[in-house]
């Protein structure tokens, strides 16, 4: 599997060094810059030609713009917004500007470091503090217009999907962190992700959604339980 290489955009220096330091402990992802302004953040990306650029497009010199305008020089770039606390129709104007996924700068090491990979190997990654932002003001993200932000919709990551199907055969938050060499915190996250999407509120809707999608056979699901 190939490098991601990421781009870092804060005005904050000590923001743009922590995350950098914890990236580069990594495999697999490789900050190629770090910049503290928009103007910096373009001329990074046209002459790094980066995977992916990881965005506090609320901190000074950057802005909501910045989002879209960044999409504008690679079609094929990728954006983690990562910011402080913020209401939920500023996560959904960010996604409607073109950001892929969205964190918090206070989620643990694995959920940042996830948001990168996921997010770099073409999925969308929200962590749960995102996603209760979200739904504490009744703001559903599958209703919103996001057709100009990439050529195709919102759907599941590869990581999800296997989630889902681990969720359907019957193992438990611990025992999916420990198949995928995750956190259970970061299963605990996914899991939320995947009801966000789907709509569903519990875990058998997960399982009949596995089901009727062909994930799981459901009498593999069924001998699971009896077992």
């Amino acid at each position: 599997m190939s490098e991601v290489k990421v781009i870092i955009a804060d005005s904050n220096q000590l923001i743009r060094f922590g995350l950098s330091a914890i990236l580069r402990n990594y495999e697999g992802i490789a900050v190629v810059g770090e910049a503290n302004n928009e103007l910096d953040l373009f001329e990074m990306i046209t002459n790094f030609q980066p995977d992916l650029v990881m965005l506090d497009f609320l901190a000074d010199g950057f802005s909501v713009d910045t989002v879209n305008r960044a999409k504008q020089l690679n079609n094929k770039l990728r954006l983690v917004a990562i910011t402080s606390e913020q209401s939920g129709h500023t996560i959904v104007n960010a996604l409607k500007a073109g950001v892929d996924s969205y964190i918090k700068k206070d989620c643990d090491i694995n959920e940042i470091v996830d948001s990168v990979k996921e997010t770099g190997a073409g999925g969308k990654f929200f962590c749960g503090q995102i996603l209760d932002a979200i739904a504490k003001e009744s703001i559903d993200v599958e209703e919103l217009n996001l057709s100009q932000i990439t050529c195709e919709p919102v759907s599941l990551s590869a990581r999800e999907l296997e989630v889902i199907t681990l969720i359907a055969e019957g193992h438990t938050n611990i025992q999916i962190a420990d198949k995928l060499f995750l956190s259970s915190h970061t299963i605990t996250t996914h899991r939320k992700n995947i009801m966000q999407k789907l709509g569903v509120n519990n875990t058998a809707a997960i399982v009949m959604y596995a089901v009727k999608s062909g994930l799981v056979c459901p009498n593999k699901f069924l001998f699971s339980k009896l077992n």
